[in-house]
């Protein structure tokens, strides 16, 4: 187990709450705690995974009546000696706690701290690491049940597997590497090409669960566009049953973009009202238009809002624009203001259309929207994975790639078995098998301070 100074920080959100508690780890945390924690018993004498019940002091000030638990290294989630004190919800008493902390001999948390430790401390691996924020940040069911299994340690389990197999067949290659002169053949080359390509598979079947993953991580994002007076920011306060956007029958009145999340049967969805397109010389419109083209590039699905009262095809030539521009996303016609026109205008086989005054065609709209954001991350089981893991899965099977291409030519096993060994070692920092400062920053840099 390595040993690290003491760290502490409030490990709950911070603001009014029926509790809240300050995690203390590292060496002598039981001796700084006890200079502040007055109970029955010292926090040095207590026995781990136990809870003592006492007064916080902050020189001779008492400051809260409080629980200490007690987890004695390497049974905690660091690894190391930990105390976490929990205390009435509020910023006040939480501040305190955390500042007397420090004065004893602690010092502040950095972002993701605690979690480097426990990796550190071989308490989990990194993709567990990462799963840990997954599920912090997790915005739909789907996202946190799979966070979920990949800290059970799922996704540890395949890529283990994975590395066990490539693992074998470079100890093949390097030992007939060994016997050259006597011309032993201990695998064939192709049976060596097809268990590459097998593996190769595999790293770009994880690499392309990616876009599936972010949605189950973020959410299903949604771009509400269209001409100006459409009905986009109608539309926008309808779904969030609450009056968000301003509605005016001025043309232009959405110069930003407005970005809210809402859940439909589960999923998490994320709608971005965005500024009317058209032709315009009010700088401020024009840089909202192109930021809502910015945005719309990051989106799942378009929403198109075509106006019904200037006619069924007034909005195709930029339906079909979109459909050009962002050929990644689905684009969806939706015909609206169908109060004015009456429910049998449209073939809504083809598009849907919605009155936001009456209400008409909105349950079925949102029944689109939440078969679209389930459907999406249905390819998710143990993983979510990430750009950092899809990058490196994708390095890992372009190695892969080289090294059955070389096989298949019947080139020295040495080329073989250099391309594995860089597919291996592409699969070890994905889990942290291999690490250095720069990946564990970006892992962790990422993470609240308390976590």
């Amino acid at each position: 187990m390595l040993v690290f100074d003491p760290i502490c920080a409030l490990a709950t959100p911070p603001g009014a709450a029926g509790l809240a508690i300050v995690r203390l780890s590292g060496t002598d945390c039981f001796l700084i705690a006890d200079k502040l924690f007055h109970g029955k018993t010292t926090l040095q004498a207590a026995k781990s995974h136990t809870i003592l019940y006492g007064t916080f002091h902050k020189g001779m000030l008492p400051i809260d009546q409080v629980t200490a638990f007690v987890y004695r290294a390497p049974n905690s989630y660091t690894g190391e000696d930990v105390v976490e004190f929990g205390c009435h919800g509020g910023r006040i008493v939480s501040e305190e706690i955390v500042e007397a902390l420090i004065e004893a001999g602690a010092r502040h948390a950095e972002p993701g701290e605690f979690t480097k430790r426990a990796f550190l401390n071989q308490k989990m691996d990194l993709t567990q690491a990462e799963a840990v924020g997954d599920i912090i940040h997790a915005v739909s069911v789907q996202g946190s049940h799979a966070a979920a299994r990949q800290l059970m340690g799922g996704f540890t389990k395949r890529l283990g597997e994975l590395r066990e197999k490539l693992m074998e067949l470079c100890g093949l290659l390097e030992l007939e590497l060994d016997f050259s002169q006597e011309d032993i053949e201990l695998i064939d080359k192709r049976l060596l090409a097809e268990k590459i390509e097998e593996t190769r598979g595999f790293c770009i079947e994880l690499a392309n669960s990616y876009r599936s993953a972010e949605i189950a991580r973020s959410g299903y994002s949604v771009g509400i566009v269209g001409y100006p007076n459409a009905g986009k920011s109608s539309l926008l306060n309808a779904l969030l049953e609450r009056k968000r956007a301003i509605v005016s029958a001025t043309p232009g009145t959405t110069r930003d973009y407005i970005e809210e999340m809402i859940h439909l049967e589960g999923s998490a969805v994320r709608l971005v009202d965005t500024a009317g397109f058209r032709e315009s010389g009010d700088m401020v419109e024009v840089e909202g238009i192109k930021l809502a083209v910015e945005l719309l590039a990051q989106c799942h699905l378009i929403l198109v809002l075509n106006d019904s009262t200037e006619g069924k095809d007034h909005s195709t030539a930029l339906l079909k624009s979109l459909r050009a521009k962002f050929p990644d996303a689905e684009c969806q016609l939706v015909h609206t203001k169908l109060d004015i026109l009456g429910t049998n205008t449209f073939d809504t086989s083809t598009a849907l259309a919605i009155s936001t005054v009456s209400g008409s065609g909105m349950t079925e709209l949102k029944r689109f929207l939440a078969s679209k954001a389930q459907v999406a991350p249905e390819t998710v089981s143990d993983a979510l994975i990430n750009a950092r893991q899809a990058s490196l899965l994708r390095q890992a099977a372009d190695s892969l790639q080289k090294a059955r291409e070389a096989a298949l030519a019947g080139e020295s096993n040495e080329f073989t078995a250099i391309d594995l060994r860089d597919a291996l070692k592409r699969i070890g920092e994905i889990t942290g098998a291999v690490w250095n400062d720069d990946i564990l920053n970006t892992v962790f840099g990422k993470f609240c301070i308390g976590k």
